[in-house]
C-alpha cells in the first residue's frame, strides 16, 4: 500500500519487452539506438531485452555487413501462463493492426508497406506477413444480477 501525497503508482499496459518486439516487427533492420529512442529506453536496456527475447526463442538475428537483421519467431506462444494460447503473431497483429488476411497492403499504403519481404525458415515470419487477430465483439447483454442465498 502506498501512502503519502504525490506518490502515484506508475504502470503501463505493455512491457518494455513487448515495446522492443513491436519496433523490431515494424522494421527488422532497425538499430538498437533507434529502438532505444522510440521506446524511451537506454541502448543497454534494449540490448538486454533483445538478448532475453533471443534466449527465450522469440527472436533471432543475422549479421548483414555491420548491421543486424532480426526475425520474429511468430509461431511462438506467449510466455506467461495466464496468456497461454495466443502466439507472438497474434499479439503483434493486434498491436500493429495488420490486415486480417495477413498480407501486406499495396505498395505505399498501410503501416507495413515499407517493410521488405525477407524469406525466412518456416518457424519465422517477416514482420509484414504476420496475420491479424479478430477479437470477439463485447457482449451487449446486461449482466445477470447475483442471486441472493
Amino acid at each position: 500500500m502506498e501512502n503519502g501525497a504525490g506518490t502515484e503508482r506508475q504502470w503501463t499496459f505493455l512491457t518494455n519487452h513487448a515495446r522492443v518486439l513491436v519496433q523490431i516487427a515494424r522494421d527488422p533492420g532497425i538499430r538498437v539506438r533507434d529502438i532505444a529512442d522510440l521506446c524511451l529506453l537506454t541502448e543497454r536496456a534494449v540490448q538486454r531485452i533483445i538478448t532475453d527475447l533471443e534466449q527465450a526463442g522469440y527472436l533471432s538475428h543475422e549479421r548483414r555487413g555491420r548491421a543486424n537483421h532480426y526475425s520474429v519467431i511468430a509461431s511462438k506462444q506467449l510466455r506467461h501462463p495466464a496468456d497461454a494460447g495466443p502466439t507472438v503473431s497474434e499479439l503483434l497483429a493486434t498491436l500493429l493492426r495488420w490486415p486480417a488476411d495477413g498480407h501486406r497492403a499495396e505498395a505505399g499504403s498501410g503501416p507495413t508497406a515499407s517493410l521488405p519481404a525477407v524469406p525466412l525458415p518456416a518457424a519465422t515470419v517477416p514482420a509484414a506477413s504476420l496475420p491479424a487477430v479478430s477479437l470477439p465483439a463485447p457482449s451487449t447483454a446486461a449482466p445477470e444480477p447475483p442471486s441472493a442465498h
